[in-house]
Parts: structure tokens; sequence; C-alpha cells
């Protein structure tokens, strides 16, 4: 086996793992620091000795040992755990797959969202620190501390690793979901830094995804999540130029996106609206099949995706719905209509002097033709984005509606 599929069986693997330590052991921080141990033991010996028969049950046995180690390591509870400490075989690693009730152990309410994102990535995801500050952009230590005091609020809590009861489940769910969301969207358009994008983020999102959709098949919003994932994921390869420089969704060649992803997520997004209910995962679904069904830009069904934002922003209002269904609405009618629609959205300190106003307002005067008006926004924009890709996008269309 090659060092990228080890990798990638690792990755699957870690969640399984700390599942079953965790609900034997119910000691979440000790749990993770051993299965890390194990990995980390694996990605050495793995590749020169070849993977174990049995590779989950020898992560479970060598990250068990681990924490028996520790445990006998602390004097304070040596008698006890001496006692109680039994060396766990290969077959006694449970066949069952723990990873959704460690997302929701993950996401735990207690948590902030940067707390939920990191924890999940680096418990779940199987992501080292290192990995999870660099996609963040943030030093190791700092990430290291916050990923600790994740750990620590959940022990402060008392939270037990076991399925949340059926009136906190459904939120806890939701949780979950929108942490998944937060990932896939760093690694699909990075809040800062030279890439456009992290496609490792981006595929770990999905996989995760996949994951809980395998486990609750029939969730209309699991399921229109990974639709969303997987459609806006098939246009990766169209959204920027061999120099690395952002191209808009109306200006890619759309030959280069990936047929394969865009027919499942399709059949997602028809599995999942024939459901009893809607949710914003499953709208947002339809709107980005909309656009993926179109041959060419010009092609999009604009009244589909208007309407489609006008039940997203009465069930789940967020400025950003209304921002992108103003861009919708100037297609439909005209731009100062858009733009009429953009203004409402002055007064909410959320978008204030955020970029993707900026940039929105922006492109709406270029189409109305005021082109003082774009160049003023657009330039405003570029600096308001912590991303150098958009910033240098930005500020090409300034130049452009200049001269």
């Amino acid at each position: 086996m090659t060092a990228p599929a080890i990798e990638d069986l690792l990755r699957e693997l870690t969640p399984q793992v700390l599942g079953a330590l965790v609900r034997r052991h119910g000691q979440f921080e000790g749990c993770e620091d051993a299965v890390q141990e194990a990995v980390l033991a694996a990605t050495v010996q793995w590749p020169a000795e070849g993977v174990p028969d049995n590779p989950r049950g020898w992560l479970g046995t060598v990250a068990s040992r681990r924490l028996i180690d520790q445990m006998r390591s602390d004097h304070a509870r040596r008698e006890r755990e001496s006692a109680t400490a039994v060396e766990v075989a290969p077959e006694d690693v449970p066949d069952t797959d723990d990873t959704l009730d460690l997302l929701f152990l993950c996401c735990h309410p207690t948590l902030t969202p940067a707390s939920q994102t990191a924890l999940t990535l680096r418990a779940v995801g199987g992501l080292t620190t290192a990995e999870i500050a660099r996609a963040f952009l943030v030093p190791e230590a700092t990430m290291a501390a916050r990923i600790s005091r994740a750990k620590q609020r959940i022990k402060a809590a008392g939270s037990s690793f076991s399925p949340p009861d059926d009136a906190e489940r459904e939120e806890r769910l939701r949780v979950v979901l929108h942490v998944l969301y937060l990932i896939f969207n760093e690694g699909y358009t990075a809040s800062s830094g030279n890439e456009l994008h992290r496609a490792d983020l981006a595929h770990e999102a999905i996989r995760l995804t996949r994951m809980v959709h395998a486990r609750l098949p029939e969730d209309g919003e699991v399921t229109g999540l990974l639709a969303l994932m997987l459609l806006t994921h098939a246009r990766r390869k169209a959204r920027t130029t061999a120099a690395g420089d952002l191209v808009p969704l109306d200006e890619q060649d759309r030959t280069k996106w990936d047929r394969g992803l865009i027919d499942e997520g399709t059949a997602l997004v028809k599995a999942a609206l024939a459901g009893p209910t809607l949710g914003p995962y499953q709208l947002q679904a339809a709107i980005a099949a909309t656009h993926d069904d179109a041959a060419t830009a010009a092609a999009t069904d604009w009244r589909q995706v208007h309407a489609l934002y006008l039940v997203l922003e009465r069930i789940a209002p967020n400025p950003m719905v209304t921002l992108n269904r103003a861009i919708a609405l100037a297609e439909t009618e005209d731009p100062p209509a858009g733009l009429a629609l953009l203004s409402t959205l002055d007064g909410d300190e959320r978008m204030a002097g955020h970029h993707r106003l900026l940039s929105v307002r922006a492109h709406l005067l270029e189409k109305a033709g005021d082109t003082a008006g774009a160049y003023e926004h657009y330039r405003r924009a570029a600096r308001s984005t912590a991303s150098v890709a958009e910033r240098r996008y930005l500020e090409s269309r300034a130049s452009r509606v200049r001269t």
C-alpha cells in the first residue's frame, strides 16, 4: 500500500478507534492523545512492515496500551487503574462506528464555533494540530491552546460519550452540519492567505459529511449539505487560472467542471427535496444544482435561482442570502433593482465594511453603467479582504472599469 493510501486509511480509522476508546474509558483528552500516538506509530511502521490484516484492531491495541501506560504513570490513581487496566486484543475493538457520536461530542454547545471546528478536524478528521494551524493561518501554539481549552470545556461540562437524547439530538446535529459547512467553506474559499482554496479542507469536509450521510441517509438536511458540497466542489478546477487568479462563475470554462460530482450531487438534491421538510442546506443545494445544470452562464435559470433565494430568505434569514438574492434579482429584473435590495443591508452591523457587500455593489454598479462608483467599491472591497487571490481579482476589476 502506498504512503498516500496509508494516510487515507489512517484518517478514516482514527475517529473509529478514538470513539471506541472514549466509549470504553470515558476520558476524551487521554484517549485522543493515545490514538494520536498510535497513528504516529503506524505512519512509521506500516510503510516499512506492511499494513496489518486488522489495521483498526492494531490501532486500537496500540492506543489502549498507550492509554494504560498513561494511567499507570499517574501515581495518585495507580492502585485503582492497575487493578482495572486490561490490554485490548484486536478483536476487542467494537465493529460499531462511533464517528457520529464523536462528532456530537466535538460539537458540544459549550464550545465556540472556532473550537468546534478545530476539535472536529483534530479528533474526527485526523489532522494534526500543525495542519489545522496552517489551514487557519495561526501559530501552532495558538491552535494547540485552542484545542486544549476545548477538551477542558468538554470535561468541565461533564459530557459523556453517548448520543444526546431526542430533545437535544436534532439541535446538536444542526451544529455538526454547521461545523462541516464552515470547514468546507474555508476549504473552498480560504478567508485569508495566498491561495483561493484549500482542497484538503474541502475534501475532509466532504469525507466527514459522507460519513454522517451514511449514518443518517433519510435526513434531508444531511443529504442537502452533501449535495451542496459536491455541486460546489465540482467547479473547483475552473475557479482559478494557471497562475492562481480567481475566475468568476460566469466566466468559467464549464467543460472543466466535474460531471461525476454534478451527477451525484443532482441525484442527492432530488432525494433531499422529496422529503417532508425543507431546510436551508437543501435549498442551497437546489440553487447550486440550477447553476451546474446550465451549459453556459447565459443559460442560467435566474428566475428559479431568485425564487429559491426568496424561500431561503424566508426560512433562514441571513444577510448573505439577501446579498445573493440581490444578484439574482439584478439578472431577472435589472441592476437598479438589485442595488435597491442591497441598500437594505447597509444598516446591518454584520455587513459593515464586508468585502462581499462591497464587491457585489461594485459588480451591480458596473452592470448599471456607473463605472466611477464601481471603481471605488472594487477598490474598497480589495482593501477589505484578507484573501490575496480575491484582492488580486478585485483590483483587476477596478483597473478594467477605469480604462
